[in-house]
């Protein structure tokens, strides 16, 4: 009865927590949305961000013009771990209302707002504006091309002063509907805007004063006050609201993009074809040589290779559990991997749904905690042998230590930030979120799997296992586990190589990731080659008598890791200019929680293929 009331109590958690996640599933904006002339078009504000510092700050940490009323807009669990924060604004656009020079309110600049302007300007900050769930862009010129970039900045260092922009001329683009009964409608389909910092002269009459947007430069430092002013215009466009976020999507170089995909394609594709093919006619001549041998002691002493180790090729290794516990944890990795790729390359993860796709990973890592559990139980099974028994250690480790090392990383990170005052400074309320998805789903789904790997009971193996160890003997410098690893994982980095350059832009430069069909199609290159590599290495190992393979099998593969972390600190002193210590911290902090997780996949992938490799070639001869 108490087990059935926890089941229940438990059961009514999860659903609470999946209805506040499906909730936030749905953004205000992404259905499309028509305006009638004079409607008013809302203008919300985001975070101020900073490729240099990486720490967000809300729009209204600095003394911009605010509403009577400032009202938090709603947000999803991804939106708040990537530190948006979107709020109204005093901003008042009409529908194909153009306006010009509008003063929107007039700011009295002591010398803490100077301060913090300077302080933003130097670390250059840039200002995000949200219209119709379309982000601003500012357009800029790089020789003959035309490109965008989201948002704008807060100023600019002008020949030793501090130029502030204050003024915002605001470009609509938009769609007429033809289909709308008569009424003249129309759809928002482009938001650009252009900065400037103008010094707004005053006229003589100070009861009602007027302001020119033309004239000199704002200098902060000697400015006492700053009147902030926007114009508004309206363009048609024949962009259709389907395709309103080309612009957006085409900020990154799509040409050096293809040609980096096809070059890393065919180089791995060829690899991994030379490979598999001298393992699999060496396999197929040695096979055959081994079962054609009569059962003589004469010519079984003449025998050689990896049929030798077959009385210990099963052999547990040492620290099995761990292995079991880490290869589970890989395994909920990979499937929250293809199931979140699925959903993008379908584009129901678009960056039009800000923050889904985050959420949509953490809701699928929690719920692949079944196939944890289920896959760390089947191979502690198979390791442990005959004397197996159902070991809770190895399902407790399995649903606590990978997201136990993640949660503390990113909660010593998140500490770092809200004393930095950052809003990206994740709430105590969602980090407490996280803790019920962890425990209350997660776990539980982790324990459940392992209780149906373990009633399914061992895997048959082949051949049975020597009492005593066969001796190994001495090994070729080159098979060295050291040498395996740092040269097994130099395939798999090159499969994921200009697809990780492309997404460390996404994420540290603010830049929109798009492809995720290319980046599916390298999901798949990369299983396919951590599993020949792990493969072949494993081949070489057992022909000459070593028949240690079960973690040279994991770590062939999931050293690939080392080069990603690697390549991070290459892409922090080459890509990036960041000179804060807790920024420095943060990059590198979740740089780590990056390469682990790929530590974690690709090893995976690399044991799992190897042991049904060994499992298959040993099964296919005869032994006495």
């Amino acid at each position: 009865m108490l087990t059935t009331t926890r089941l229940s109590v438990a059961l009514l958690v999860a659903l609470g927590i999946l209805t506040h996640l499906v909730d936030g599933w749905y953004l205000p904006g992404v259905a499309p949305r028509d305006y009638e002339r004079g409607a008013p078009v809302k203008l919300k504000v985001n975070k101020l961000t900073s490729v240099k510092t990486q720490l967000p700050y809300k729009y209204y940490h600095l003394p911009f013009c605010t509403p009577e009323d400032i009202k938090n807009e709603a947000e999803n669990l991804g939106e708040i771990l990537q530190g948006d924060v979107i709020e109204n604004s005093p901003y008042e656009i009409e529908m194909l209302m153009p306006v010009e020079c509008k003063v929107l309110c007039k700011k009295d600049l002591k010398k803490k707002e100077k301060d913090l302007f300077k302080t933003m300007i130097d670390d250059e900050y840039y200002v995000n504006w949200i219209v119709d769930n379309l982000p601003a862009a500012m357009k800029y010129k790089a020789g003959d091309q035309t490109g965008y970039l989201a948002g704008f900045p807060v100023g600019q260092p002008l020949q030793g002063a501090y130029v502030l922009h204050n003024h915002v001329r605001m470009t609509f683009k938009y769609h007429s509907r033809s289909d709308t009964g008569g009424t003249e409608a129309a759809r928002i389909v482009g938001f650009e805007v252009e900065p400037v910092s103008i010094e707004h002269p005053v006229s003589a009459d100070e009861t009602n004063p007027t302001y020119s947007c033309s004239g000199p430069t704002l200098n902060v430092e000697k400015a006492d006050s700053v009147v902030f002013t926007y114009d508004v215009r309206w363009e048609p466009s024949p962009v259709k609201w389907a395709s309103r976020w080309d612009m957006y999507l085409k900020m990154t170089d799509s040409q050096i993009h293809w040609f980096s995909i096809i070059n890393s394609l065919m180089v791995v594709l060829f690899l991994s074809g030379m490979v598999a093919m001298i393992l699999l006619r060496t396999l197929l001549r040695d096979i055959a040589k081994y079962n054609e041998m009569v059962d003589s002691l004469e010519e079984a002493q003449e025998e050689s290779g990896w049929k030798l180790v077959h009385g210990d090729v099963f052999r547990r290794p040492p620290y099995y559990q761990m292995l079991a516990v880490c290869t589970g944890s890989g395994v909920q990795i990979l499937g929250m991997t293809c199931v979140t790729l699925v959903f993008a390359a379908l584009g129901l993860l678009s960056p039009a749904h800000r923050g889904g796709l985050l959420q949509a990973m953490l809701v699928l890592f929690t719920f692949m905690g079944f196939f944890a559990g289920y896959t760390a139980a089947r191979f502690n099974n198979v390791m442990e042998g005959d004397d197996c028994e159902r070991s809770h250690t190895v399902t407790l480790y399995t649903a606590l230590l990978f997201p136990a090392v993640t949660f503390g990383i990113f909660f010593t990170l998140d500490l770092l930030i809200w004393g930095e005052q950052s809003s990206g400074a994740v709430p105590f309320s969602t980090m407490f979120l996280l803790l019920v998805l962890w425990f209350g789903i997660s776990v539980p789904l982790v324990f459940m799997g392992s209780y149906f790997g373990y009633k399914k009971g061992p895997m048959s193996l082949p051949v049975r296992t020597n009492q005593i160890p066969r001796q190994i003997p001495p090994q070729h410098w080159l098979t060295h586990p050291l040498m395996t690893c740092l040269i097994g994982g130099v395939l798999p980095f090159g499969a994921v190589f200009t697809e990780l350059f492309f997404i460390m832009s996404s994420m540290w430069q603010h830049q929109f990731y798009y492809l995720f069909g290319f980046l599916t199609l390298v999901l798949v290159i990369l299983i396919i080659t951590c599993a020949e590599i792990s493969i072949a290495f494993t081949y070489f190992q057992l022909a000459g008598e070593d028949y240690r393979w079960w973690w040279r099998s994991f770590l062939s593969s999931a050293c690939s890791a080392v080069y990603v972390f690697l390549y991070s600190v290459l892409y922090f002193y080459t890509r990036l200019n960041i000179n804060k210590f807790v920024s420095v911290l943060l990059y590198f902090g979740y740089m780590t929680i990056i390469s682990y997780s790929f530590f974690l996949l690709t090893g995976a992938i690399g044991f799992v293929a190897t042991f049904f490799f060994v499992r298959a070639i040993y099964g296919s001869i005869k032994v006495d």
